[in-house]
């Protein structure tokens, strides 16, 4: 190999490789020899070093060098890599190991589908587009049988209350909740250990016995008890963090379910050699069933002003409302962002709708659904409309029509009916219904069009004179208006720009 080649496989300077490589055969044994037998600056330390090793094996270097000053006066000052290196040439040649503390360790039997889940909490350290550090902090909680995993981001550290929806999230996400769910002893959940009785934080204590999960916190010091939840966490950071760019903490959740769904949960276990998704379908039969505490009530969530078309405006991006949300002037909702979801909340923190974020900018999202009217059922609404008309049952065999042709926008359907009985006089509008009846026309949009033809009929009015109008007759002088040139740029302006 070349001096470079060697000196990177030995962690060697080149130059020290490029000295040895120089050397003959006999030349390398006496510089070997020599090295063994030349003088350690620290040799009349030996018996002391010697004596304390004996006394206490486990002795670190950095402690032995602070009882050589404390004993000699004289103590040279030495680099700590010195007193490093005697102290191990020490324990060599007088066969003084460090002693080690090993934990024998056997293989935990697989847990009941359903039994128990771990959790624990993580922080990573991403750059954002403008190559500024930004600290993320996250919650995973796994299936301890089926491997299922669940991650939630937040850009400020975890709290009771933050805590509380990350696992009412990862609930929703496993659809259901184990029966125990295994903790460190973290102050966001333990106020005190007890001996055994655990003291609980008030909130927390109060979320578990609404959720109704046991807890198992692990002793201090002991992160085997709990491997599970820590390999994710490692997993988390190296496999989808690592190197991974901060656009804003929404976009970072969605990207975290993403990766969840191709990688984490599909890819096959190392210890199980099954996909996690699979073996989840089986585990979710024994999960028990989960009510979810109302968002509002956990997540505090922004208020913002409702426009008049019944929309709020976030992050450059328009979301409808349903019709009747706007009051007037002063009317505010509050908005949380959970899962890439947005969710609107009225003054009572009743949830009215919900969103899908949208990563870009400038878009409106509609849900057609909002422009429709909750306070009558659809056969409610059928009963309604033929009982204002003047044939109800020719008015039910037209409805009926409508709804084998287009049974996924009946609803719509009858909205506009409904809108037309309210626009068209009755006459009208049972003449509409005749016609259709008798041409089998099974679309609300063709009634309307007819019932639009018989209004115009009926109210053909003879046209009116034209009225003229004088406007600014010519007077022979230019306005001053007319004389206005407008400003130009030059493209000279913008290529300096760029």
């Amino acid at each position: 190999m070349s001096a470079t080649r060697i000196s990177r496989e030995l962690v060697m300077d080149w130059r020290t490789v490029k000295r040895y490589l120089s050397m003959s055969e006999k030349e390398y044994e006496t510089f070997i020899l020599e090295q063994s037998e030349r003088k350690r600056e620290l040799e009349p330390y030996e018996s002391f070093v010697k004596s304390r090793l004996e006394k206490y094996p486990d002795t670190s270097a950095a402690q032995m060098q602070d009882w050589l000053k404390e004993h000699y006066s004289d103590f040279p000052a030495v680099s700590s890599k010195t007193v490093f290196n005697f102290t191990c040439w020490v324990r060599q040649k007088y066969q003084l190991q460090k002693p080690v503390n090993r934990r024998d360790y056997s293989m935990v039997p697989e847990t009941p589908y359903g039994l128990q889940a771990q959790a624990d909490f993580g922080q990573y350290n991403l750059r954002n587009s403008l190559g500024r550090q930004v600290k993320v902090y996250f919650f995973v909680m796994v299936l301890s049988r089926s491997r299922y995993k669940y991650v939630f981001f937040s850009t400020s550290n975890f709290t009771t209350d933050l805590s509380v929806q990350a696992h009412q999230q990862a609930f929703i996400f496993f659809e259901g909740r184990p029966q125990t769910v295994v903790y460190d002893q973290d102050r966001l959940f333990l106020a005190d250990e007890n001996h055994g009785d655990l003291i609980l934080t008030e909130k927390f204590r109060t979320f578990t016995q609404t959720a109704g999960f046991a807890l198992h916190f692990c002793r201090k010091s002991d992160p085997q008890s709990k491997g599970k939840i820590e390999n994710v966490v490692k997993y988390v950071k190296q496999n989808f963090l690592y190197n991974r760019s901060f656009d804003d903490i929404e976009t970072l959740n969605q990207e975290a379910l993403a990766w969840l769904g191709r990688t984490a949960n599909h890819l096959p276990h190392g210890v199980t050699r099954k996909p996690p998704v699979l073996e989840w379908e089986t585990e979710k039969t024994y999960l028990r069933p989960y009510s979810v505490i109302p968002v509002a009530e956990q997540a505090e969530g922004n208020w913002y002003s409702v426009r008049k078309d019944n929309s709020i405006s976030y992050k450059g991006n328009f979301y409808s409302l349903p019709q009747g949300t706007y009051t007037g002037k002063g009317c505010s909702i509050r908005l949380v962002i959970q899962e890439g979801l947005l969710l609107a909340f009225d003054q009572q923190g009743t949830l009215i709708c919900t969103h899908t974020l949208s990563v870009g900018k400038g878009h409106k999202i509609i849900n057609n659904d909002h422009k429709r009217s909750k306070e009558l059922k659809i056969r409610a609404l059928m009963e309604q409309l033929c009982n204002e008309l003047q044939e109800p049952d020719m008015g039910s065999r037209f409805i009926d029509a409508v709804q084998k042709a287009k049974p996924r926008y009946l609803r719509d359907q009858l909205m506009l009916f409904k809108k037309i009985i309210e626009n068209y006089t009755a006459d009208i509008v049972n003449q509409s219904l005749q016609y259709a009846c008798s041409n089998h026309l099974n679309s609300v949009t063709d009634l309307q069009s007819v019932a639009q033809h018989l209004y115009h009929q009926q109210n053909s009015n003879p046209p009116t004179e034209a009225k003229t109008i004088q406007m600014n007759p010519f007077s022979g002088k230019m306005p001053r208006e007319a004389l206005i040139q407008p400003a130009t740029s030059s493209i000279t302006d913008y290529s300096e720009l760029f």
